[in-house]
């Protein structure tokens, strides 16, 4: 069975996926059609999102899980630091150890099986993670009323958001998870984590995030690190395009030792972090530069198209005096066979000129305006207008005129009007046997 063939593009669209083309650098067009239809052919849109999957962020049609950013644990070259609790020394040590070591066993192992077993009564709460803004900040509080402000500046948001703003900062992230029931938990917030020279370190060279593992929002993060024993801090940077672990520190450190052990995984992995920063840089000009150029074709492109709807509208307004003058002339053609017809249909009804010897006739010379002279004879019983219609039926007379006698000069009456809606005959307007008329032009008037 054939595939089905995919619709053709138009112009519009076929500029675009060449531009979109040039702009990503794609070699498949295939690919490139598939993504502009994905953003309705927006290609903005579509531009944005291919960088973004360069840059590693998830394309916008393949969503993140709603876990926090994923963050590369696997990789075995991670630096970990592990302090051992000290070793019972003298016989008085070894003693206190060895009767305290039973109960102690018994106790974790009665904890532990309690806990197993409240996991198939009860599931742990901590599994959903509701308000993790809520859990962070509710941790920084109880953290501020038993160990004082004098402390690291805390992440105020989420691990996600913590993550995601270590990544576009190109920036290191400590993240400690804090777990309040360990044995050594107080003394290291209070002798190492809350020192001046600690907190002036982190403060200066990394995001801190912390939180607690009896926070729904800290147990999770705690799966997903799987720590070992408390306290633990992780530190999280961009590496190979990934957020990964690049170092683990585990157990009772010292202010000292801490400083020194971050200090020496931050050395070990500037390299990195100054190549994502080159390769982000690079990006970014490569970013701005084909933006620069994506500008500059739209800014040809729209002066070509305005440059386009300049010559449609001359050769538009071309188009509309060439059929306004054709217009004027079938008007003006129509109206003079109107004209003619007119003149001939007066010329058919005119009476016939009586003969010279008729003692009713009058003779009459008229003078046209174009010094032509024409003479007719008519009847004093006939009206005015068969004068007027005698001179409308010629050639020569103009297509509006009144007919005006020399002296005394008047003008004739010779169309009906509203006051006198039958004209007078020639003997009533005070013709005499010969006359000389005058034809005076009316049409531009």
């Amino acid at each position: 069975m054939a595939a089905p063939e995919e619709p053709e593009l138009s112009q519009a669209q076929t500029e675009k996926l060449l531009q979109f083309q040039d702009l990503t650098g794609l070699e498949s067009m295939d690919q490139c059609r598939r993504t502009l239809e994905q953003h309705n052919w927006n290609i903005e849109a579509a531009v944005q999102d291919r960088l973004n999957e360069q840059e590693g962020v998830p394309s916008v049609f393949n969503p993140p899980p709603s876990r926090p950013l994923q963050v590369n644990t696997a990789d075995h070259r991670v630096y970990s630091y592990i302090v051992s609790r000290p070793q019972p020394r003298g016989l008085l040590g070894w003693s206190y150890y060895l009767i305290m070591l039973p109960f102690r066993f018994t106790y974790y192992t009665l904890l532990d099986i309690f806990r197993f077993a409240l996991r198939f009564i009860r599931p742990d709460p901590r599994g959903r993670v509701t308000d993790p803004v809520g859990d962070v900040v509710s941790f920084i509080h109880s953290f501020e009323e038993k160990y004082g402000r004098s402390h690291p500046v805390f992440y105020q948001g989420t691990y996600s958001q913590a993550l995601n703003d270590a990544k576009r900062e190109l920036r290191y992230l400590l993240v400690y998870l804090h777990g309040e029931d360990h044995q050594d938990t107080d003394e290291f917030c209070r002798s190492t984590l809350c020192t001046e020279e600690v907190v002036t370190f982190l403060n200066t060279r990394m995001l801190f995030w912390a939180c607690s593992t009896s926070k729904p929002e800290g147990y999770r993060v705690s799966q997903a690190l799987r720590e070992n024993t408390y306290p633990f801090l992780a530190m999280i940077m961009l590496k190979d395009r990934k957020m990964t672990v690049v170092g683990r520190l585990e157990g009772l450190i010292q202010p000292e030792d801490l400083i020194n052990q971050l200090t020496f995984i931050m050395d070990a992995n500037q390299t990195h972090l100054m190549s994502e920063r080159m390769e982000r840089e690079e990006r970014n000009q490569t970013q701005v530069l084909r933006q620069q150029q994506d500008e500059a074709y739209l800014a040809s492109l729209r002066a070509d198209q305005e440059k386009d709807r300049k010559k449609r509208e001359e050769e538009e307004q071309i188009r509309q005096e060439e059929e306004k003058v054709r217009q004027t002339a079938l008007a003006e053609e129509r109206r003079r066979r109107t004209l003619e017809e007119e003149k001939e249909r007066k010329s058919e009804c005119l009476p016939p000129e009586p003969p010279a010897d008729d003692p009713e006739s009058v003779k009459i010379v008229f003078k046209l305006p174009n010094d032509t002279r024409v003479e007719r004879r008519f009847l004093f019983g006939q009206s005015l207008t068969v004068i007027y219609d005698f001179l409308f039926s010629l050639k020569e007379s103009p297509e509006k005129f009144q007919i005006v006698t020399n002296f005394p000069r008047r003008v004739l009456p010779c169309l009906p009007t509203e006051e006198q809606p039958n004209p007078p005959t020639l003997k009533e307007a005070g013709l005499s046997r010969s006359e000389v008329l005058f034809v005076q032009d009316l049409t531009d008037d």
